[in-house]
């Protein structure tokens, strides 16, 4: 495997409930950037592992590419969506 390969990740395609995802692992030293998790919206720093999944349709273009922790991808199934607050909404429903 190139470098360049080894940096970006081996793509695969996973199935779930919302349709069929091509998901990326990236490695530890792969990611140059902060980006998002959709999961839990939390921040993910440069140089750590991650995954990137965007829609195996075809359909989609590089914006439609999100960054998620491991664990978040994996629970996504079971989780309610993140609703985003601002500081001072109530944290109840």
């Amino acid at each position: 495997m190139d470098g360049e390969r080894a940096r970006r990740g081996v793509e695969a395609v996973q199935s779930w409930q919302d349709g069929d995802w091509q998901v990326r692992a990236i490695t530890a030293g792969g990611a140059v950037k902060t980006y998002r998790c959709p999961g839990c919206e939390q921040e993910i720093p440069p140089g750590t592992a991650h995954l990137v999944a965007w829609p195996a349709d075809g359909r989609g273009d590089l914006t439609d590419r999100r960054h998620w922790h491991s664990g978040c991808w994996r629970a996504r199934d079971r989780r309610a969506p993140n609703i985003q607050r601002s500081r001072s909404a109530p944290r109840y429903g």
